[in-house]
């Protein structure tokens, strides 16, 4: 029994055979002569899986496709600075109000003081805020663009962007252009209370403002835009459009559900379901997007 033992173990360890047969858990045959201690992993963030279809891409792959997968045409959420880089012409832009940050008025705290959360964020990323602005030039038509950021608290509308976008606004019709926002957002931000709310009415009040000046306003609603977004500016452009399959609501389909105790229809709340029923003017494919509005604003300009 021993020396059946003996010989197992010589089997797995590959001892007392010859070197050809040995080779193989060397791997020299196939010039493989890497020693394990000196394997390295594989980094992170070098493949992404759509979630939609599974299929795998690398990143440059999928930013060559402008994040859509280029099997189902999955629209995978970006960044505000993505979007600039999509839209404006050879990535040139201005960023504007980029001077100004949030206060905890409340002294609010959930998990960690409201303060805190911001200082986390001020110092882990680039952002000031949800919302960015910039000018700059869509195939040569000048354009003001506000974009939120869902990565910043999950894009929620504080009394930051309120201003910014109030601020935008001003900029347009100080210098007669267009202004496009560019929502993704779980909605208003509830560390600031009364005063995120307030931001609904101060927005859709500086549209109106838009509005006598002539000036269009495009509402470009991609994947979440809920809440006090879908309530106030998120709504009320002269154009409202959306990316393919994003979800755009008030309140989420779980929530419906849950109150009305009935079943949704399939796609409900979808961008494909709010065209149908009269929500949306167009959808439109992120890589038509840049195009297509630039032929928009050269419409409103004649």
């Amino acid at each position: 029994m021993s020396k059946e033992m003996e010989d197992f173990d010589a089997d797995l360890s590959g001892a007392g055979q010859d070197k050809e047969k040995a080779g193989w858990f060397k791997r020299i045959k196939k010039g493989i002569l890497t020693k394990t201690s000196e394997k390295r992993e594989t980094q992170e963030g070098l493949w992404t899986k759509c979630p939609e279809c599974n299929y795998i891409s690398t990143q440059t792959e999928l930013k060559e496709q402008q994040y859509v997968c280029p099997k189902c045409g999955y629209h995978h959420r970006i960044s505000s600075l993505q979007y600039y880089d999509i839209l404006f012409d050879d990535k040139e832009y201005t960023e504007l109000f980029d001077n100004i940050r949030g206060r905890d008025f409340l002294g609010f705290t959930d998990l960690k003081p409201y303060k805190k959360r911001l200082e986390d964020f001020w110092s882990n990323t680039d952002m000031d805020d949800s919302m960015r602005v910039a000018v700059g030039k869509i195939e040569g038509e000048g354009i003001v663009v506000a974009a939120m950021d869902f990565a910043f608290i999950g894009g929620s509308l504080g009394s930051v962007a309120g201003e910014k976008f109030a601020r935008a606004v001003d900029y347009c019709i100080q210098h007669r252009l267009p202004f496009m926002c560019i929502c993704k957002s779980g909605g208003a931000r509830m560390m600031e209370s009364a005063f995120s709310l307030m931001q609904l009415a101060k927005t859709s009040g500086k549209l109106s403002q838009l509005t006598d000046a002539q000036l269009p306003y495009i509402s470009f609603l991609t994947d979440p835009s809920f809440g006090g977004i879908t309530a106030s500016f998120g709504m009320l452009g002269d154009l409202n459009i959306a990316e393919p399959g994003a979800l755009i609501g008030f309140a989420g389909p779980r929530v419906i559900k849950e109150t009305i105790k009935k079943d949704l229809p399939e796609g409900f709340q979808r961008s494909e379901f709010l065209l149908e029923h009269g929500f949306l003017d167009f959808i439109v494919n992120r890589k038509d997007l840049k195009h297509k509005l630039a032929t928009v604003l050269r419409h409103f300009r004649n």
